[in-house]
């Protein structure tokens, strides 16, 4: 068996993130030889991950990873237990380290992400790995990549330490547009209103069926004994779905640098600028443990 020797852990643990005791546990396991410890590794994690999935992972934070030319960036939230983990460099470092695999990967989805290879196994594996260091269950909860298609950018914005986060595509029909710095500074500025506004969906089209309605028979019982005929209770039904429809659809919300000014007509304004048409294509917003 080859000696377990100081520099021997620190190569285990330089690629699997494991704790001393753990590495230098493994090496005795594996009788010194760094791919069957590593093996053991993984095997211990699964049964420890698997120990600690049933505890609650609330806590976290929502990274994201742009690539240089902004035409695609992907968004993560990783959970764990606590806050205090979740402040940790060490885990702060996992999880921006997971982001640019899953950027890098072009993987789609989250079946796709954990199946990556990452260090001499996946994606899950190293979630696992993690498991064992930090000694709370994690949980890469959710993901979503956007890729550019024709002229156009994807911009990020972090909010509240990780608590929020923004992933945004905005589309324009020159080259040259998205290359325009007014450009960029505008599509940062819509990512701080996601954040800050919460907008349920860019237009009233995206905004579902079922809320509607419920906000109609709130409206209609609000106004039952009001006395007023029907033709007059339609309009005033009318308005105040008009004024619900302006606090959750993003084209119709007052840009929260401006509230007098939609972000409709922001748009509208920076495309004149820039003598394009601008148009919000999709967004995605993650609040930690929201569903």
């Amino acid at each position: 068996m080859a000696e377990i020797t100081a520099s021997l852990v620190k190569e285990l643990r330089d690629k699997t993130n494991a704790g001393m005791m753990e590495c230098k546990n493994a090496l005795k396991e594996s009788a010194g030889d760094i791919d069957d410890a590593i093996k053991f590794l993984r095997e211990r994690g699964a049964i420890k991950a698997a120990k600690k999935a049933g505890r609650e992972a609330k806590e976290g934070i929502v990274h994201a990873r742009i690539e240089t030319a902004a035409r695609s960036g992907v968004i993560v939230e990783v959970n764990c237990e606590t806050d205090f983990v979740a402040k940790n460099e060490n885990f702060q470092g996992f999880v921006s380290e997971l982001a640019e695999t899953v950027a890098s990967s072009g993987a789609t989805d989250l079946e796709g992400a954990n199946s990556v290879a990452k260090d001499g196994g996946t994606l899950d594996d190293f979630v696992k790995a993690k498991v064992i260091e930090l000694g709370e269950n994690l949980q890469f909860r959710r993901m979503e990549r956007f890729d550019v298609e024709g002229d156009g950018v994807v911009a990020s914005y972090i909010h509240l330490g990780g608590k929020v986060g923004v992933l945004l595509e905005v589309g324009c029909g020159k080259q040259e547009t998205a290359a325009a710095d007014s450009f960029h500074e505008l599509v940062k500025d819509l990512t701080l209103h996601i954040a800050a506004a919460a907008p349920a969906g860019i237009s009233r089209d995206e905004i579902a069926t079922d809320l509607v309605d419920t906000e109609k028979d709130l409206f209609r019982k609000q106004l039952v004994d009001s006395g007023k005929p029907p033709e007059i209770l339609d309009k005033i039904i009318a308005g105040k779905l008009g004024k619900f429809y302006s606090s959750i659809c993003l084209l119709e919300q007052g840009f929260i640098k401006d509230p007098d000014q939609s972000v409709g007509d922001l748009l509208a304004s920076g495309g004149k600028q820039l003598d394009d048409e601008l148009t919000v294509r999709r967004f995605t917003r993650f609040g930690v443990g929201e569903a």
